[in-house]
């Protein structure tokens, strides 16, 4: 085997690995257990659980081992190690891509799960326009005033809660935004054409403030818009993924799929003209172009 297959397979290996974390720790969570308790029902040594729980961790449990722990908890080894997406073999398995539609109640609590079952993992983000956590009320109020979006009204929400929490945020976010959307804010183009200069100041400090705040644990990548494009997603670690489009969500949840989604942020990130050490510095310098 040559090193290029030998580091494709660790790669694979480091996937399921991290999806298997991700469902041991939802399986955990579920049944109410600590460590000690869960592995003794599933009949597997404390030590060892810690160590296939381990956030670097690539060694899996033996085949007889997943099987105990996938019969107790009523789901399948091929869920446990991401290939499949439903708990269980019934037919009414969770698709590997499907589509939500939902009211403002139900998209916040489906935001809350998303974030509740990734955290300890990165969560990554590329917005639609300014970031959730950094938009200010009256920039939402004026960006979608006109359309009926019970998932943006819900988003709202959602980073309003994450705010007032402390301390914030509880797992660690990176954002990857065009540089041309704080450039267009600025100068009062394109969607902000009419929106008050003193608003798209007062939103632009914001942001400023939030992002040297809250670093290290919150990223701000800027790209430049010439040269990188992506539609707005979350990676919600390796679990899943939400492609936001406007009135609904496109969720994936196979491995593969996210897998290639990771592989699209990291090359934005690559192509980062601006990066978090400098992001607030940089918004800084954008502000003194408002016009």
């Amino acid at each position: 085997m040559n090193t290029q297959q030998s580091d494709f397979k660790l790669a694979d290996k480091r996937d399921i690995a991290d999806v298997f974390r991700a469902r041991m720790a939802l399986l955990i969570s579920q049944h109410g257990f600590n460590l000690s308790q869960f592995a003794k029902a599933v009949g597997i040594d404390r030590s060892a659980l810690s160590q296939f729980l381990m956030p670097d961790a690539v060694r899996l449990p033996r085949a007889e081992t997943l099987f105990n722990i996938a019969q107790y908890c009523g789901v399948s080894v091929d869920w446990l190690l991401g290939k499949v997406s439903g708990e269980s073999d019934r037919d009414d398995l969770i698709p590997v891509v499907e589509t939500l539609r939902m009211s403002g109640e139900e998209a916040q609590q489906k935001l809350a799960s998303w974030h509740r079952e990734a955290r300890g993992y990165k969560i990554r983000y590329i917005p639609s326009t300014i970031p959730d956590l950094l938009r200010i009320p009256e920039v939402s109020d004026f960006e979608f005033k006109d359309q009926d979006l019970a998932i943006r009204a819900a988003q709202d929400r959602m980073a309003r809660e994450q705010l007032d929490r402390t301390p914030f945020p509880e797992t660690d976010i990176e954002v990857c935004m065009p540089i041309q959307t704080l450039e267009h804010l600025a100068g009062g183009q394109g969607i902000w054409k009419t929106l008050p200069k003193a608003i798209r100041k007062r939103q632009l400090e914001h942001m400023q403030a939030l992002v040297e705040r809250f670093y290290p644990t919150y990223r701000l990548f800027l790209y430049d818009g010439h040269t990188a494009f992506s539609s707005p997603y979350t990676l919600f670690g390796p679990i899943q993924a939400a492609i936001y489009l406007g009135n609904m969500y496109l969720v994936v949840h196979s491995v593969e799929h996210i897998r290639a989604m990771t592989g699209h942020f990291d090359r934005l990130i690559r192509h980062a003209q601006i990066t978090p050490d400098r992001a607030a510095d940089t918004i800084g310098e954008i502000l003194t172009t408002l016009r």
